[in-house]
């Protein structure tokens, strides 16, 4: 959390959630209510409660994806449960493997990862407009994260959910960068939209909210310049966040189950496979696991790994 966090207006507020969860955005409109992204499964009764405090009799209307990676839409099963009228609104591009349930496509399967399956009502395509709340929010295409990610910018008070593309120091990981695609570029033309837009306020998809978009930007330049050099580092760090994730969701596991499982992931293969050559791949997911207790990222306490850092 930033020492003196900006102001949000009234109808906003922001659920700051850490990095197994995003961040969700509740807005509390005259007549509607709506939420921006629903965090990761194993903290959907988190989200339900937090949304529900916050709402007080009042029910949620709509629900807003910014894209499907499992820790933004892992709580829609639970909200849609517990609000069984809300509407549900993604992205267009992955809409077919929502409507016909396919972990595989979906991601969820390959990362080793958790989301309950869930139904969507309407598309959030990248141009148009939606109304959430009282606000009228611009749906922008936001590739390089994620291939069908969207941001959404209000004009009137320029505020921007900036989801991944944008983090306060630095931006997701490329995941389709990781798949074959080249995404490094896409990512680029993000942040150039980002600036175009000239936000006054960002609220990112982790972190903390902030205002000085400039600097933010300016790093993400920065890194994703020694990403482009170097794309070998961003496999490597991709790999270490996976493998944090999984230690985020579990808290501690036996070093050899946490090994097992990650030789198992077939994500993990594909990373392998496509980018890296030297060590075999029971040695590299050796060697990054101990640069995450080195980092302070994880530590080990005899035979267990736990969460660190």
């Amino acid at each position: 959390m930033t020492s003196n966090p900006p102001a949000l207006p009234p109808d906003i507020a922001v659920f700051e959630r850490g990095w197994l969860s995003s961040n969700n955005i509740l807005l509390r409109g005259a007549q509607t209510t709506a939420l921006i992204d629903s965090g990761y499964a194993s903290h959907a009764a988190q989200t339900v409660a937090l949304v529900r405090a916050a709402l007080g009799e009042r029910p949620l209307d709509v629900l807003v994806n910014t894209h499907l990676h499992s820790d933004h839409c892992g709580g829609n099963a639970a909200l849609q449960a517990a609000w069984p009228a809300v509407r549900t609104s993604i992205p267009p591009g992955l809409a077919e493997h929502v409507r016909n349930w396919d972990p595989e496509a979906l991601t969820y399967a390959p990362t080793g990862q958790s989301c309950p399956q869930f139904r969507f009502d309407t598309l959030l395509h990248p141009g148009t407009e939606i109304r959430l709340g009282d606000r009228q929010w611009q749906v922008h295409a936001a590739p390089g994260h994620d291939t069908h990610s969207v941001i959404l910018f209000e004009p009137a008070e320029r505020i921007l959910v900036s989801a991944d593309a944008l983090w306060e120091r630095g931006f997701g990981v490329v995941f389709p960068e990781l798949e074959g695609e080249d995404a490094f570029d896409e990512l680029g033309e993000t942040l150039d939209l980002i600036e175009s837009l000239a936000p006054a306020l960002v609220i990112p998809g982790h972190g903390a909210i902030f205002t000085n978009v400039d600097a933010a930007v300016a790093i993400a330049r920065e890194r994703l310049k020694g990403f482009l050099a170097n794309p070998a580092k961003h496999t490597r760090h991709a790999a270490k966040v996976l493998l944090k994730f999984k230690l985020l969701e579990v808290q501690q596991l036996e070093l050899a189950a946490f090994t097992a499982w990650a030789q198992a992931t077939p994500y993990f293969h594909m990373m392998f496979q496509r980018h890296l050559s030297g060590p075999d791949f029971g040695l590299w997911i050796d060697e990054l696991t101990a640069e995450l207790v080195r980092s302070g990222a994880a530590a080990r306490e005899g035979s267990m790994i736990r969460n660190a850092g």
